[in-house]
């Protein structure tokens, strides 16, 4: 561990590697708090996600009040001043705290030529908070989505599509997931009432928590004995939909991290599970969840695309797609995603999906189900999906869900966006 470091001056620098180079926030954020203070963990995650989350509102800021942005080798120094102006408008630190060390971040990124610069931009910030906040409730900025991704919401649900951005912009609850072998959620509700841990029960979801207000997991009754899983309910819906049997061959691809894989362990713990992600990496997530809730699977690498070199010519009762998609139904988890997706993506992930979902259907046996799941609320990826697939496959029948499919929109009280589609495969005459 460092002993002396500047966490302002690392929430810039993994803010600039997230904008400037495309890097996943969630993937970063471990690396670098390995290397801290514990107890500056949570606040280093604070920063870092909430200017995500209000990136257009900080930017607006900036151009207020600075004559020209710091660009090239200074422009982590842009990213720095971000942090202070998220600090001075969103958290509860003592503004001469936030001041003093955004301004000796400057010193750790060894600019402290810039130290007046960033000290009188926040100090003029400090001044007009209030004038500059009214302005920019009225400025296009003001829904913090990129245009393109407000444009496709706004088209696909034009009557809610305020309520679907503003729940994006929230923090998100935390939801966990009941290990129905070991107790009900009700049981379980009782255990966290006696530790002071408010939760709530959504019968719509009979393994589901949700805290009323989130916690360490070390916190939890029974963390490190698979009592319990943090698991969004959204997510949770896929294994129930799927409804695995005990005996049962099931496939779980696209698995990693390995929530689903054990949910489905949990319901139908003699299932013989096969757990398959393109992401060796990732993979080890699904083991280290399998071997906290002690169970067995099947974990291979592979790509959903060519299930022949890792099926080995096995059919599957059951399989669970959670198929790679563009995350808008988990921005209020991944407020990165805003900025790192583009809107061409939207077309070539539904492309990937279409031929994971060609591909793994004929390992299905007759009779047998597939969920196909997403984390997203764009029905290009969603709806338009399932019927197109239904067109070409006429041994394909949707069940046990609307005509257009189960859409999930994420909601404050509720779980994130996801979208399902249960189907079965029915014997062709000839």
């Amino acid at each position: 561990m460092k002993n002396s470091y500047n966490l302002r001056s690392i929430a810039a620098r993994i803010i600039s590697q997230v904008l400037d180079q495309g890097q996943s926030l969630s993937a970063l954020l471990p690396e670098y708090q390995r290397d801290i203070n514990p107890k500056d963990k949570a606040l280093l995650q604070e920063l870092c996600f909430g200017v995500m989350r209000v990136l257009p509102e900080l930017e607006w800021y900036s151009q207020q009040l600075m004559a020209k942005p710091l660009t090239g080798k200074q422009r982590v120094l842009h990213y720095l001043i971000l942090v202070g102006f998220y600090q001075l408008r969103y958290t509860r630190i003592p503004a001469h705290a936030a001041l003093s060390e955004t301004v000796d971040g400057a010193v750790a990124l060894k600019k402290p030529q810039l130290k007046g610069l960033i000290n009188g931009v926040l100090r003029q910030f400090q001044r007009q908070e209030q004038v500059l906040s009214e302005r920019f409730a009225n400025n296009e900025s003001r829904w913090l989505h990129p245009k393109w991704l407000l444009s496709r919401i706004q088209a696909a649900y034009p009557d809610n599509w305020e309520a679907v951005i503003t729940a994006n912009n929230e923090k998100p609850p935390m939801w966990l997931r009941v290990n129905r072998n070991h107790h009900s959620a009700q049981e379980y509700q009782a255990l966290l009432t006696e530790k002071d841990i408010e939760a709530f029960y959504n019968p719509a979801y009979p393994d589901a928590l949700r805290l009323a207000v989130p916690c360490p997991v070390t916190d939890l009754p029974g963390f490190a004995d698979g009592w319990v899983t943090v698991q969004d309910s959204s997510a949770q819906g896929c294994a129930l939909l799927l409804d695995p049997q005990n005996d049962e061959t099931i496939l779980d691809l696209c698995a990693a991290p390995g929530g689903k894989t054990t949910h489905i362990l949990e319901i139908a713990p003699r299932a013989h599970v096969m757990a398959v992600d393109v992401d060796k990496q990732r993979l080890t997530r699904v083991n280290e969840n399998l071997q906290r809730l002690k169970q067995n699977a099947v974990v291979k690498t592979g790509d959903g695309r060519y299930p022949e070199q890792w099926a080995e010519s096995q059919t599957f009762d059951r399989i669970l797609l959670d198929a790679p998609c563009s995350a808008t139904g988990v921005i209020r988890r991944h407020p990165d995603i805003k900025w790192l997706r583009r809107d061409n993506d939207i077309n070539e992930l539904a492309a990937l999906q279409r031929e994971i979902l060609d591909a793994v259907w004929p390992y299905l046996k007759p009779g047998g189900t597939l969920v196909y799941a997403t984390c997203s609320v764009l029905p290009e990826e969603n709806i338009h999906q399932i019927n197109n697939f239904l067109s070409s496959h006429r041994d394909a029948v949707l069940t046990d869900t609307p005509a257009t499919g189960y859409q999930m929109l994420p909601d404050a009280q509720s779980g994130d966006g996801f979208f399902y589609a249960k189907l079965v495969k029915q014997a062709l005459s000839a």
